[in-house]
């Protein structure tokens, strides 16, 4: 489950409150009162270099992200997921700007909370595995499947993913196909997933033409190491020392042992 540290300083909405004296309960306790009718869902826009994103929060964290769309429509799909309206805002609270914003550069979530209310732990799991690839780097559906130790639940991994309420932000455009093929995205399309890759530093032309020859892996012919072909590791391997696997299989037989970073997964697994 996501549970990375919480947002520093108080929600807008509730600090304003709070200090007008409009109720006298605790801060700890009225977040989670007004949480709880949904009095502390607000939504704000950010621009960012993949466009102008909304983003819809309450007192436990960042509950949903979208692209593309008005004010409106945002506030359309928000209450059309949870049931409630959120309120617009001019700008987020200066620590959730923050952590967003570390998060988009690929520093990690800075003390951002995420709000999974309603979705299964096994959802929850999927999610928090992929927060966890870095910035730069793609990982297969089955890897996520094999790290939430469920290497068989392939299919039920992408339905996540492709449900995902935060994309963008738990960055599900970084997962692909076992075969090396992008795959489709829930936060645009096949189109969108390779520019915010491209944005990222991945070259997703030269994915696709391993892909094409069916080699999934990057070995370096003096660590004798293998790795996903993103991987930092891989990256730094210089075209002279650079070998290509089409499986585990393959490249363990040829003795090279598997990244410990990266962790590759056999497409059998």
């Amino acid at each position: 489950m996501v549970r990375t540290a919480a947002v520093a300083g108080d929600d807008s909405l509730i600090g304003a409150l709070h200090r007008l004296g409009a109720v006298q309960a605790p801060l700890s306790l009225l977040g989670g009162v007004l949480d709880a009718v949904g009095a502390s869902a607000q939504f704000a826009s950010v621009e960012t270099e993949i466009g102008l994103i909304w983003i819809g929060w309450t007192a436990r964290g960042v509950r949903i992200a979208v692209r593309d769309v008005s004010a409106a429509e945002f506030a359309q799909t928000y209450a059309s997921r949870f049931g409630v309206v959120p309120v617009q805002v001019a700008e987020m609270p200066a620590a959730l700007q923050r952590g967003v914003a570390s998060l988009l550069r690929g520093d990690g979530p800075a003390g951002l909370r995420f709000d999974l209310r309603g979705l299964t732990p096994f959802e929850q799991d999927v999610l928090q595995t992929t927060l966890r690839i870095p910035r730069g780097e793609v990982r297969p559906y089955n890897w996520v499947a094999r790290r939430v130790g469920r290497p068989l639940a392939v299919r039920a991994v992408g339905t996540v993913l492709a449900n995902n309420p935060v994309p963008y932000l738990i960055p599900c455009h970084r997962v692909i196909r076992a075969d090396g093929h992008l795959g489709n995205y829930g936060g645009g399309g096949p189109l969108a997933k390779r520019a915010i890759l491209g944005w990222e530093g991945v070259d997703a032309a030269e994915l696709d033409r391993l892909a094409r020859r069916r080699l999934r892996f990057t070995g370096s012919d003096t660590t004798r190491i293998f790795c996903y072909p993103t991987c930092r590791h891989a990256r730094r391997t210089t075209d002279q020392h650079r070998v290509h696997f089409a499986s585990v299989e393959d490249a363990e037989r040829a003795g090279y042992r598997a990244c410990k970073v990266c962790t590759p997964v056999s497409m059998a697994a």
